[in-house]
């Protein structure tokens, strides 16, 4: 293999890393976070700001059912099912322990309010009834549960279970649970709102649980979600996310706070307020370049067009250290030469983000628009330039 080619290839691999990496530039110290393990992340700029042993196998108690309405709000996307569909409660929903929505098999429950009730509630009855609305029986409701953990990248987790109920083999970890949290906002986002809702109860069952766990939803106006969990092996647990107004970030800026293994309900929702807060005042969220705007335009070979628009579709964002936004430093990685044809959103290169000679994160670049293969005599001629060049 040449030079060339050996740089080249190392572009190649470059410009498909994930586009998401911790945070090495001067770091700021995190505030010590009384949990067995912890992970904030900036959503906005899809970097880690915080961890402590975010690798590391834990129980998901009730994180679980995160999973859970995963697959419920894709059967719903594919009409599998409807919110207005009512399904039944079998003996096994209604004899489920732990917290409860108190559904019964006399009722025929309606599927957003069974929604609620895995949400609001986290009730393992509602949780059961509707694996087996979905699914036809928990058991393959669960298969379904890992296959679908796989296909996100969640190589740490197994799942026994829909509901979060100790049982041997049943682990995930934090850096797991953050790609599930990530993905459940990002590929549901007209679903997520039942996390908001603070007191729900299904007509019937009784008035004293109604209230939602994750106290954070009454503390702080800028917390919409997502999910509490507490078992005597898992600790208290949380997934909390807040989204605040932030300068020049149309939308607002997102972070998401994970703790596990808290020593109580109360003090699992202070350590994720501490992480909130800490987050958005030791970090700035900086817009680079917005969705749409051409990153480079380097020039293409062999194509209808001579040039290539390389950006993203989504603003990029990043998060440094406070004060810190006028040492960032970007770089673009990519091929060379650029080779027609290209079709639109193909990862072509990468931006590379360093703050002084630090790196921050790697960003992928893709075509914004699709460049074609020129005519064979366009081919020939630039072939021939390329040769001389």
């Amino acid at each position: 293999m040449t030079r060339f080619s050996k740089a080249l290839r190392a572009l190649l691999i470059s410009a498909v890393l994930p586009f998401c990496i911790v945070v090495h530039a001067q770091v700021p110290a995190p505030p010590e976070v009384a949990a067995r393990s912890f992970l904030l992340m900036d959503i906005t700029a899809n970097q880690i700001l915080a961890q402590k042993d975010i690798d590391t196998p834990v129980e998901p108690a009730s994180l679980t059912k995160l999973m859970t309405a995963y697959l419920v709000f894709d059967a719903l996307k594919a009409k599998k099912i409807s919110l207005t569909q009512t399904l039944p409660v079998s003996q096994r929903a209604w004899k489920m322990p732990g917290s409860r929505m108190f559904v019964d098999p006399k009722m025929q429950v309606p599927v957003e309010d069974l929604i609620k009730g895995l949400i609001v509630q986290s009730g393992n009855d509602a949780t059961v009834v509707l694996a087996e609305g979905v699914a036809g029986s928990v058991e393959r409701f669960v298969e379904l549960m890992n296959e679908q953990a796989r296909a996100l990248g969640m190589k740490n987790t197994s799942y026994k279970n829909p509901e979060g109920l100790t049982a041997p083999g049943h682990t995930t970890t934090a850096r797991d649970l953050s790609i599930l949290a990530n993905r459940l906002m990002q590929d549901f986002p007209n679903d997520v709102k039942y996390y908001a809702i603070k007191k729900y109860r299904y007509p019937g069952t009784p008035s004293t649980n109604d209230t939602n766990r994750n106290l954070l939803l009454f503390r702080d106006p800028t917390v919409d979600g997502l999910k509490t969990g507490h078992t005597e092996a898992a600790g208290f647990c949380m997934i909390v996310t807040a989204k605040r107004d932030f300068p020049n970030l149309t939308g607002g800026r997102r972070l998401l706070t994970i703790v596990l293994g808290a020593a109580s309900e109360n003090a699992r929702a202070n350590e994720a307020q501490k992480l909130l807060n800490w987050g958005y005042t030791a970090y700035d969220a900086v817009r680079l370049f917005d969705g749409g705007q051409a990153v480079a335009t380097p020039a293409v070979w062999k194509g209808k067009q001579n040039t290539l628009k390389l950006g993203r579709n989504e603003p990029i964002v990043v998060a440094v250290p406070a004060g810190s936004a006028s040492k960032i430093k970007t770089q673009v990685a990519r091929p060379d030469p650029l080779v027609a044809p290209f079709a639109r959103n193909q990862t072509v290169g990468s931006l590379k983000v360093t703050l002084g000679d630090q790196p921050v994160t790697e960003v992928p670049l893709l075509a914004l628009d699709g460049v074609e293969q020129a005519g064979i005599l366009g081919r020939a001629w630039d072939a021939v330039r390329l040769w001389i060049k």
